[in-house]
């Protein structure tokens, strides 16, 4: 296993930026590497992001010094989201099979966890978001069906999409992480404008579905400090709580959000309108 560690930084530092230091702070660019258990470790809230990608055998997910437990999950939860082919999650011995776009809610205290592909030729990609934990609270398997689904936007304001909520009050318990899947109507491609902030919490944005030689211009930063970084498919980008998180792009496309802070109330947030943004 990989563990990339990224330190909290101050505002105004990240206003400073190049474009690489942007990239080296905040962008996550090897989320799947075959046969690996790829992640990163954000002193923004301590939040957990990468992916596990069996292709040729399965992978077990082990603890390390910067956790400093005897297994990974002893004070932490985690968030599962297959974006792959069809694979298998076992926990403590219990198999779970994911599909595309299955989702899995793993409780604190759980010790084994083992990651497999069903086909070598068409690897499950779990991307894995998580978080530190107080209480275990019962896994559950979420499909898409069984998420929380809320229409929002217009094809007027290029911003038409469906928030699916997989690990959310109204889906299943968790202790702080939130987790779920915004996909884009075809005539759109902003997510998550106008843009907002919110201070209780930070941000991790998982972008996929992104096609070919298409990008994603992802916006960040203070709302009068704006910066952009430029991502490509399967990348994930840390929103610390005092960025903006918006993006759009040269294609349709669908990103994966995940949360931890102070409280789990989704619109929860600081809206900043649009002639506001600078």
């Amino acid at each position: 296993m990989k563990l990339d560690i990224r330190y909290a930084n101050h505002p105004e530092d990240s206003k400073h930026y190049d474009t690489a230091t942007l990239r080296e702070k905040y962008l996550i660019e090897n989320v799947f590497v075959p046969d690996e258990i790829s992640l990163t470790y954000s002193h923004q809230d301590r939040m957990i992001a990468g992916g596990a990608n069996p292709v040729n055998s399965e992978l077990r997910l082990g603890s390390t010094k910067e956790l400093g437990t005897d297994y990974f999950l002893e004070r932490r939860e985690m968030g599962i989201i297959n974006v792959g082919g069809k694979g298998t999650v076992v926990l403590d011995g219990m198999e779970y099979a994911l599909g595309y776009k299955d989702g899995l809610y793993i409780g604190m205290g759980t010790k084994d966890i083992v990651f497999r592909s069903d086909d070598a030729s068409a690897p499950a990609k779990f991307y894995i978001n998580s978080s530190p934990a107080h209480k275990t609270y019962p896994t559950v398997f979420i499909t898409k069906d069984k998420a929380n689904h809320i229409p929002l936007g217009s094809a007027d304001n290029l911003n038409k999409r469906v928030v699916n909520q997989y690990i959310h009050p109204a889906v299943c318990s968790s202790c702080q992480l939130s987790m779920g899947m915004t996909e884009l109507d075809k005539t759109s491609s902003w997510n998550t404008m106008p843009s907002h902030t919110h201070e209780r919490r930070m941000e991790v944005y998982f972008y996929f579905e992104v096609d070919d030689d298409n990008i994603v211009f992802h916006m960040m930063g203070q709302p009068q400090e704006t910066r952009h970084i430029i991502m490509h498919n399967e990348q994930a980008v840390i929103s610390p709580s005092w960025s903006i998180h918006s993006g759009t792009a040269t294609s349709n496309y669908t990103f994966i959000w995940g949360m931890c802070g102070e409280n789990q109330t989704y619109d929860d947030m600081d809206t900043i309108g649009n002639l506001s943004l600078k």
